[in-house]
Formats: structure tokens, C-alpha cells, sequence
């Protein structure tokens, strides 16, 4: 057959080069890695054996083997499982088409230390490549389960690589590795060890559902003598074992073999579910939120099982989306093998396993805050934002969610604040719980509709991720109290209640009405009315929406999103105690040619605008008049 080289795309170029020269300072990895693989590939075998009665393919004794060769200084990583046809292999070992390819060499040159770089190789679906960390060639050999004819791939990692289609490959996939000269200084161990082989599968991968057997030179057992190859692995599965037989070390390993993570696991939650619909599923909350969290085509999901045997990667009907951080196993006994992604989103009993998992998801989050405090606010830091998706799409579980949910605020102690605590702490005669959402809480702190809540000392929610601006409408109260924005409708704060009477009031609101109207005409096209502000004491304008008006940041929201959204006109208050608005005041009283003033009211508003983080309309123009009274200050 003849042989083809190809060169490497770029990004796969430069990822070699990574592998080559590895910053990782476990390269053992790359054994855990290459197992994995042949894992999911005896996985899919024996799924698409069970879904195609016609397929032609070995399924009586599915295994992982490892084979060492001293001599020639080679490991073979082999299994009989799905295989790959000439085009997949050109198109997933020859090139990486995988984004997140580009996002693991960004965070991979941005990593400070060496454990922040281990494990990213799992993470991001390279792991083929780890196998370069410790060998100068490697070689594929795979057939794809139901073709005849199998495929070589062969590579030194120097930016070329070969294909040649074979008549006589078995079915399945076998990596061998030329092993590099072992140099303990630098973390390169003798892989031709089978104590060395042996330690590494103990370690990574015991808890793998096939058999990993150890083939020692000439195709004889090793060490331990006897006759036909060693079984290196336990094939426990850890999720039917209780809790006190399985060491936190086990549960640790299987999370970092199925969420493709170097980190340990922030909680491990399990669950056995008897009675008429048995199951067992062993959860983990990761500590770190990865990279693609709300990227649109993220994939995740629970693996399922059905009495042990594999059914689907990413199931995402399990878990309701607000949880997809969640990785785990979820083992049912009455299924159907030939269960369908379509099915699952129909079936009853899929159903009330969401609804159970969640709970007990949820329980255990509420455990970590009543618990472990520090736990929980790694918990609330990496994942507050997605999990506050589901007081919008999850009305069953929202009192729930609202029991673990917390919020920055302006409480003197600096530490979030739960609903609860907030309602608590509310002195007589606050009758709602005040919020403010923005960008960062550096724009919200310098906001002008923070300054009377500030002078008065009434606590406010600081919310600044963008799902903020959806759920607290769509929740609307906590307690029976009010969830109420301070940009948002008139406020009566009481503000200037101790120091003037209703008559004083009332003579205020009079000398500003007829700048007021006049303010409204000159700015019909951007608000809907001017009046006087009680929420502000130190700036001199700002906008506020009506109570049942979406706020800019929701309106910019919906249009990145394609939905056509009208434009609302706002509120814009003016604070009757600053001497820019006073002087406005008396110019509008005394002038009767007030073609000046338009100039003043306009840069008012723009002024407002620009307060909030907004954007003037027309920043030239707003540019211009800035500078002309600057101009006329000196």
C-alpha cells in the first residue's frame, strides 16, 4: 500500500512542540491519557454492537492490553474496540478541528506553575498527543469495527506525519511508543518497567470497567510468573460500592478519568435510589469552572450506564442546565439498552431522576454553606453565576435555589449575604430588599442611584453578573418583601423628611416645574419625563427606568441575543440641592431667550448617561459642547 506524509495544521504543530519539550512535570500521565481512549473506544464498540445486531465486529472478549518490549525500548497501548476508518484518523490525530485547542495553548503559556499545567491535556481532548511527552515516535495501528481494510499512522512529532492503509490490522487501535532514554532528573521514568506500569495503572485508571491486561516481553506474563497476561485493574465500579469502602483517593481518580480534570473534585455526592426504579449515581462538583461554562456548544452531561454498561457520554437530560458544571455516573437497572437521546427527554423515569439528582445536588451545596464555609465560596465564586440561571428556568427548585444563593452588599461586613440574612437585618419600616446591578462593582459603587441608600445607610445587593438582570423580575419577592431596584420607579426614602416640612416640599417642586416641562419638550426624543430627584445627594442628574421597564443592560441583551427590542425612553431626575441644576434653574427663570440653555440640557442628560457606564448618543457632538464650556471656564 503506498504511504502518504501530511503536514500538521499549525495549532497541532505547536501543541507537539509543547508535548516535545514538556512542561509537564508528570509526564505519567500520558499512560492514563492513552487508556482512557481505549476505553471510550470499547465503550462505543459494545454500544453500537448492542444498537446493530449486523455489525461485524468481535465484542467476546473486549480488553485494554499493554505490552513492553525492553529490548526494543517500545509500550504498545491496545484495545479491540471501535477502531477509526482512514478519513478519522486523518481528521482527528493528523489535525486538531477542536477550538478549545487554541484555548489550551493560551492557558497552558498563562499557567504560573507546574500544577497548573498537569492534567489540561484531558481537559481539552488532546490527550493522543500526550504520548510525544516520552516517546521520539509513535505509531497507529487501527481498523475500524465492520471494514476490512485498517490504517498506519506514524509520526516523530516534527511537524510531518504518514498514512498508509494495511490489509492485515486486527480491529481496535494499538499506540505504540518509542520510548525516549529514561531521565529521572527530569520526570522521564523507564516506561519499559512493569513495576513502573503497574503503579501508574493502580494509580489512574483501577476503576476502568474493562480489563487492562500486562503483556511482558515475547507476549509472557511478567513478574509474578505463572501463565497468560496479568489483569493490572480492580474494574470496581465505584458508584454501586458504599461510601466507607471506597477511599477518597478512588473517588478522586474517577473524577479526574471522567471530567477530564488534574484538579481534585470540590465535593463528591452519591446517591442510591431503591424501589421501583432502581439506580445508583456518584456525582462531583469540580473546583474550578472550565473554560467553555457558557459557551453555546459546550458539551456536558452525565455518563449513563444501564446495568453496568455504557450507554452515552454528556446525558444531558439528567441534570437540569443551570447544574452542567456536574460531572459523574448515573447506573440505572431498568432501562432499555437502545435508549435514545430523543427517548430520554420523553421518558418518565429519566424524568424523576432529574428531579431527584437535582435535589440532591442542591442539598449538598446547602451542606457546604451550613458546613464548610470556605468550601461553599469556592463553590459560590466558580458557579454562583450559572446556578442563578435556574431561578429563572427552574421554578420547582427556586426556593431552593434561593436557599444557596448569596450576594455581595453594602452591609459594613463585606461578606455575602443571603436573602434570608438580608431580611433579618432590615431595621422597621423597610418594607423591600433593594438591589443594583451593573458591569463590576466598582462602576456600581460609583453609581448616582447608590447615593441616598448610602447616606441613609440602607443595605443594597450588588449584582453584577449579566443573568442578574433577569431573575430578579423573574423571582419578584423573597419573604413577602419586595425585590425592588434603586434604578429603577420613584423612591420615598424619607430623605429630607427631618429637615423640611411638606409646605417647603411642596414650594421646591414649584420653582423647578417650569424648567422641568421645558426639559421634557427639549428632550422628548431620549426621556419620557424630568422630574426631582430623592435618591440623589451628590451628583447632579441621573436616569432611572419605570418599574416595569427593562433596563439597558436587559435591552442589549435581548438584541445580542437577535431579538428585536423598541427603545424605551427613561426617566431622567434632577437633584434639586446641586448647584449646576440650581444655576440651570435661575438662568431658565431669568432668560427669556433660552436657545442657550438647550445646550446645557442636553449635556445634562449626556451627563447622566455617561454616570451609569452608558454611551452618549452622539460622542462628538457631546465632545464639542464639554469643551466649549470648559473653554468659557477659564
Amino acid at each position: 500500500m503506498s504511504t502518504e506524509t501530511f503536514e500538521f495544521q499549525v495549532e497541532a504543530r505547536q501543541l507537539l512542540q509543547l508535548m516535545i519539550h514538556s512542561v509537564y512535570s508528570n509526564k505519567d500521565v500520558f499512560l492514563r491519557e492513552l487508556v482512557s481512549n481505549a476505553s471510550d473506544a470499547l465503550d462505543k464498540l459494545r454500544l453500537a454492537a448492542l444498537r446493530d445486531d449486523t455489525l461485524d465486529a468481535d465484542v467476546s472478549d473486549l480488553h485494554i492490553e499493554l505490552e513492553i518490549d525492553p529490548d526494543a525500548r517500545t509500550l504498545t497501548v491496545r484495545d479491540n474496540g471501535i477502531g477509526m476508518s482512514y478519513d478519522e484518523v486523518g481528521e482527528l490525530i493528523g489535525t486538531i478541528a477542536n477550538s478549545g485547542t487554541a484555548q489550551f495553548l493560551k492557558e497552558l503559556k498563562e499557567a504560573q506553575d507546574a500544577a497548573g499545567t498537569e492534567g489540561l491535556i484531558g481537559q481539552f481532548g488532546v490527550g493522543f498527543y500526550s504520548g510525544f511527552m516520552v516517546a521520539d515516535e509513535v505509531t497507529l495501528l487501527t481498523r475500524r469495527a465492520g471494514e476490512h481494510q485498517g490504517t498506519r499512522w506514524t509520526s516523530r512529532g516534527e511537524g510531518t506525519y504518514t498514512l498508509e492503509r494495511v490489509d492485515d490490522a486486527p480491529q481496535g487501535t494499538s499506540v505504540v511508543l518509542h520510548l525516549k532514554p529514561a531521565d529521572p532528573d527530569n520526570q522521564l521514568h523507564d516506561y519499559t518497567s512493569e513495576f513502573k506500569v503497574r503503579e501508574i495503572v493502580k494509580r489512574y485508571s483501577d476503576f476502568i470497567t474493562w480489563p487492562i491486561r500486562l503483556v511482558g516481553e515475547k507476549g509472557e506474563q511478567g513478574d509474578e510468573g505463572g501463565t497468560g497476561p496479568e489483569t493490572l485493574n480492580s474494574m470496581k465500579a465505584l458508584w454501586a460500592r458504599s461510601r466507607d469502602e471506597v477511599s477518597e483517593d478512588e473517588y478522586h481518580e474517577l473524577y479526574k478519568h471522567i471530567g477530564h480534570d488534574w484538579r481534585e473534585p470540590l465535593e463528591t455526592v452519591q446517591l442510591h435510589a431503591e424501589g421501583t426504579f432502581e439506580y445508583q449515581a456518584l456525582l462531583f462538583v469540580p473546583s474550578h469552572a472550565p473554560h467553555d461554562l457558557f459557551q453555546q456548544n459546550m458539551r456536558h452531561g452525565l455518563q449513563l450506564y444501564v446495568k453496568r454498561v455504557f450507554i452515552m457520554d454528556d446525558c444531558e437530560a439528567l441534570l437540569p442546565a443551570y447544574l452542567r458544571f456536574v460531572k459523574g455516573v448515573v447506573d440505572a437497572q431498568d432501562l432499555s439498552l437502545n435508549v435514545s437521546r430523543e427517548i430520554l427527554q420523553q421518558d418518565r423515569h429519566i424524568r424523576m431522576m432529574q428531579r431527584r439528582l437535582t435535589k440532591k445536588v442542591l442539598s449538598s451545596v446547602k451542606s457546604m454553606m451550613t458546613g464548610d464555609s470556605e468550601k461553599y465560596a469556592t463553590f459560590w465564586r466558580e458557579f454562583g453565576a450559572v446556578l442563578k440561571e435556574g431561578l429563572v428556568t427552574d421554578p420547582d427548585n427556586r426556593d431552593a435555589l434561593l436557599a444557596v444563593a448569596s450576594f455581595a452588599s453594602t452591609h459594613e461586613d463585606g461578606e455575602a449575604v443571603t436573602l434570608k440574612q438580608y431580611v433579618e437585618r432590615m431595621p422597621d419600616g423597610q418594607d423591600d430588599i433593594w438591589f443594583v446591578t451593573g458591569e463590576s462593582r466598582e462602576a456600581i459603587d460609583n453609581s448616582p442611584h447608590m447615593e441616598a441608600f448610602r447616606e441613609r445607610g440602607i443595605e443594597v445587593l450588588l449584582l453584577t453578573d449579566p443573568v442578574d438582570e433577569v431573575w430578579v423580575d423573574a423571582v419578584g419577592e423573597f419573604e413577602g418583601k419586595r425585590l425592588r431596584s434603586v434604578a429603577k420607579g420613584e423612591i420615598d426614602l424619607d430623605a429630607r423628611k427631618d429637615d423640611r416640612s411638606e409646605d417647603e416640599q411642596k414650594q421646591q417642586a414649584e420653582a423647578y416645574a417650569g424648567l422641568l416641562g421645558w426639559m421634557r419638550e427639549r428632550l422628548e426624543d431620549d426621556v419620557k419625563e424630568v422630574r426631582l430627584s430623592t435618591r440623589l445627594t451628590v451628583s447632579p442628574a441621573c436616569l432611572v427606568a419605570d418599574a416595569n421597564d427593562l433596563t439597558p443592560a436587559l435591552e442589549n441583551m435581548y438584541r445580542a441575543m437577535g431579538q428585536e427590542v423598541p427603545r424605551s425612553r427613561r426617566v431622567l431626575e434632577l437633584n434639586p440641592d446641586h448647584a449646576l441644576v440650581k444655576g440651570l434653574n435661575e438662568a431658565y427663570g431669568e432668560r427669556e431667550d433660552r436657545s442657550e440653555l438647550t445646550d446645557s440640557a442636553e449635556l445634562l442628560y449626556t451627563l447622566a448617561v455617561v454616570a451609569e457606564g452608558g454611551r452618549p448618543k452622539d460622542p462628538a457632538r457631546f465632545v464639542r459642547l464639554m469643551a466649549d464650556r470648559l473653554e468659557r471656564t477659564l
